[in-house]
């Protein structure tokens, strides 16, 4: 596995500090983030996972704990929409370049704008994919926010 992506050149040119962390993916999970969680052995509160859903049709990337559920409506809040719906598999990988269970926000082909869940702010740092399944960047979320000029708010149900 390469431990260089997108992801990981897009947050060295910004001089974004970051560990890179490797685990067996299991594409058959019930749900990959809580996979990840225990295969690199971190709280599922500090390991976000990243989806890509769609805002009063526009794209947005939206990034919370994996122990937690999108809130559509706060979704939608957050980017002043008034609906949102998580984006088809086949859609979020041809929008963002990367498959599905290693979509990260960083390094996307076409970036969206991009949320993240105020509770992830408490963690001093916090693990998201880093560009492929089995691949996660571990890094202090203020840096994932700036280098994403992502909006921070309450996201999850």
């Amino acid at each position: 596995m390469s431990k260089v992506t997108r992801a990981t050149k897009m947050l060295q040119q910004a001089g974004v500090a970051f560990t890179t962390h490797t685990y067996d993916y299991d594409g058959n999970a019930d749900r990959i983030g809580l996979q990840a969680a225990e295969a690199i052995g971190e709280e599922p509160a500090r390991v976000l996972k990243s989806l890509m859903a769609l805002v009063d049709g526009k794209p947005v990337c939206v990034i919370v704990p994996s122990d937690c559920e999108v809130s559509m409506k706060k979704l939608a809040a957050a980017f002043g929409g008034k609906s949102a719906q998580m984006m088809k598999p086949a859609d979020a990988e041809r929008l963002s370049g990367y498959k599905v269970g290693g979509i990260s926000p960083f390094g996307q082909t076409k970036p969206p704008r991009a949320a993240i869940e105020e509770r992830a702010m408490a963690h001093e740092c916090v693990y998201i994919n880093g560009g492929q399944r089995g691949l996660q960047v571990r890094l202090a979320p203020r840096d994932a926010v700036r280098v994403l000029n992502a909006i921070v708010a309450p996201l999850v149900a």
